[in-house]
């Protein structure tokens, strides 16, 4: 193997991870402008750049090549990609290597409002810019960004610029908008209190970087400063800075409007080598400290519970089991008490013992895609550049982790004593991703409704289908039978026939009061980190700090464990042996937590109104709620399980 190995490096030539090959361009080479959908952080709806009267390719009749591309998908999409709504396509800017261009028309519309389709273009375009929406575009794979207010001042207090992805459709002032925002032009909020103003004149500037290792220059950033100018014609056009041009104002006063849209490109040198090129994106997007603060804040809470662990471990336990062994207190071991006195029940197979391996079962397949995908995404695998990576490696290793699925549900159900491994099996490959795919379709009705571009095309829907039933499915049986070949798992002590009658509980070992308490303090792990997941997925921010997500996820597992086992513990105390779903449902119960708090993130720090939005919301992030309660309630229930094994299987029991 070894030299075969070595033979084959011989003729192999290095290669870049999709996405991240450099690449140099030479001088009035052709640099393709991608624009990307638009979305808004008051419209959880994202639009195709298309779905507004913007310029298009091809608008020149003798121009049928630019035409063709703009009808189709400029760029081959991935899975990912297709499900979070991106959208790639060609834009009609022309922009060449090292070519400066000073205020070139694209194109005019013309809004006549006698016509019914004219006016409704405008007032689509008049509520994109009142609902804050923003442009995304692409150079070489890298998003351009506008340059916000906090790093035009420079000195000591702004050290590092700032960048926001994208930049605005346009402007909203007074009463045209809910909260106000700071437009382009400064003397805007003073001439009109209640206007909305579009910004049709964009200034492009193209860092790029030049050395003696390649040909050419490397594109190391992208700037995009908009603008709202008014112009005479398509004709005459004015950009200039001194005197100021007087900015667009959107309204339907007059019969009809001519907006005429240009732009500006200039190129500069930089020092900025390619391979850093996205380091200002990055450190504009996080501050690293609060991370640090949210790990140490979790490492508090494992280290308060790993203490009480210790204590019930090296002090009670350690004292329970020595005094249950003692040979010679004849009369203590005869009268039985506590956790040992439910040794002939601990075991007895739970309530609904199908379901329950189905639920471990789905979790394992959860906790397999989640370790597989955290690790490649500290490798570096799934960095920014690679568009729609993450999602795509999420969706393609939960389906090619059915067979760990099915092997747990099956050895669970047969440690039950089940006999229906056929309804088992069917159950663990299509209920809980059934489940999870009849809200998703429901969800995507809705975007269907709306025309967003994050409404999966049905021929996508097919293929995930496909994959589900054609690959997961077909896994899980392996899984299932590999397991149902094993021999069952035996306890350490024998269940008694006849079960005993469990004695009234406190307050604090009933169920729900149990449950509820299991899930405080992983939750308490875990709060600050989903605050900066949220805002990253719904205020549409870049999150790249995988390493300090894969320690947050490891100090939940050890949380999840030991709070999961104190529970279980004073519950086999208390002479409750109902442990099985208890263990489940108390480690799980820290996703009530998180769909509580997404709810007042969603109240408190999103803009956005309207039923549509609510029901968008609140059906993914039920979503990842059922995903993150199948995951912490596997790990918690494993935990305890090795627990109670463990404990039973040191004691003497006659």
């Amino acid at each position: 193997m070894i030299a075969a190995v070595v033979c084959l490096s011989s003729l192999s030539n290095a290669f870049y991870l999709p996405g991240v090959a450099p690449r140099a361009y030479v001088k009035d080479e052709l640099l393709p402008l991608l624009v990307n959908r638009l979305d808004s952080t008051e419209s959880i709806i994202p639009f195709d750049y298309y779905h507004f009267d913007f310029c298009e390719m091809g608008e020149d009749p003798a121009d049928q090549e630019k035409k063709e591309i703009k009808e189709g998908p400029s760029v081959s999409e991935n899975l990912g990609q297709i499900i979070l709504g991106e959208r790639i396509r060609h834009s009609p800017y022309e922009v060449r290597m090292r070519e400066d261009v000073m205020c070139r028309p694209l194109c005019s519309r013309k809004y006549k409002f006698e016509d019914k389709k004219s006016k409704a273009k405008f007032r689509l375009l008049q509520n994109a810019i009142k609902k804050d929406y923003m442009h995304h575009w692409i150079v070489d794979n890298l998003p351009a960004v506008e340059c916000t207010s906090n790093c035009r001042g420079g000195g000591e207090t702004h050290e590092r610029p700032f960048f926001r992805l994208g930049f605005p459709v346009g402007c909203a002032i007074g009463e045209a908008k809910k909260s106000m925002t700071i437009c382009t032009v400064n003397t805007i909020s003073n001439m009109y209190p209640e206007e909305t103003f579009i910004n049709n004149h964009v200034d492009i500037v193209i860092d790029f970087h030049e050395s003696v290792e390649f040909t050419g220059a490397r594109i190391v950033g992208v700037q995009v400063s908009p603008r709202s100018i008014k112009h005479a014609s398509a004709s005459q056009v004015n950009c200039g800075h001194d005197p100021d041009p007087q900015p667009f104002k959107l309204n339907a006063e007059n019969p009809s409007l001519e907006l005429v849209y240009t732009y500006s490109v200039s190129f500069r040198p930089s020092d900025l080598k390619w391979a850093s090129r996205w380091d200002s994106y990055l450190q504009s997007a996080e501050n690293t400290s609060i991370h640090w603060f949210s790990i140490v804040n979790s490492l508090i809470i494992v280290v308060f519970l790993s203490g009480m662990i210790g204590v019930i471990l090296v002090r009670t336990l350690h004292k329970d089991i020595a005094r249950y062994n003692n040979a010679d207190a004849v009369e203590e071991a005869q009268e039985e008490f506590g956790w040992k006195l439910v040794h002939g029940d601990v075991f007895r197979p739970p309530d609904n013992a199908m379901f329950l391996s189905v639920l471990l079962g789905s979790g394992t397949q959860v906790i397999s895609m989640t370790i597989v995908t955290l690790v490649f995404a500290c490798l570096g695998f799934l960095s920014p550049a690679t568009r729609g990576g993450l999602m795509t490696s999420m969706l393609v290793m939960f389906v090619f982790l059915g067979t760990p699925a099915g092997f747990v549900s099956s050895r669970m159900y047969k440690m039950f004593g089940g006999i229906q491994w056929k309804s088992n099996v069917m159950m663990t490959a299509i209920v809980m991703p059934g489940f999870i795919f009849l809200i998703f379709f429901g969800l995507n009705l809705v975007l269907w409704a709306k025309e967003s571009s994050a409404a999966v095309p049905f021929g996508t829907l097919l293929a995930l289908v496909a994959m589900w039933f054609c690959i997961s499915v077909p896994l899980t049986f392996l899984g299932a039978y590999l397991g149902f070949k094993r021999p069952a798992i035996e306890q350490p002590v024998r269940t008694n026939p006849i079960p005993r009658q469990v004695p009234p509980q406190t307050l604090y070992t009933q169920t729900i009061p149990g449950i509820l308490m299991g899930g405080i303090l992983p939750f308490g792990c875990v709060f600050i980190q989903l605050f900066f997941i949220l805002n990253s997925i719904w205020g549409h921010k870049l999150y790249y700090v995988f390493g300090f997500l894969f320690l947050v996820f490891s100090i939940l597992c050890i949380t999840v464990i030991e709070s999961t086992i104190l529970l279980a513990y004073f519950h086999l105390c208390a002479e409750n042996y109902h442990w099985w779903w208890r263990a489940f449902l108390s480690s799980g119960a820290c996703s009530f937590y998180m769909f509580a708090y997404a709810l007042m993130f969603y109240y408190r720090r999103m803009e956005v109104d309207g039923t549509t939005n609510l029901v968008l919301y609140v059906g993914y992030t039920f979503i990842m709620t059922v995903l993150f309660w199948l995951m912490t309630g596997t790990i918690g229930f494993f935990g305890c399980f090795a627990f109670v094994r463990k404990i039973y299987s040191v004691v003497k029991v006659d």
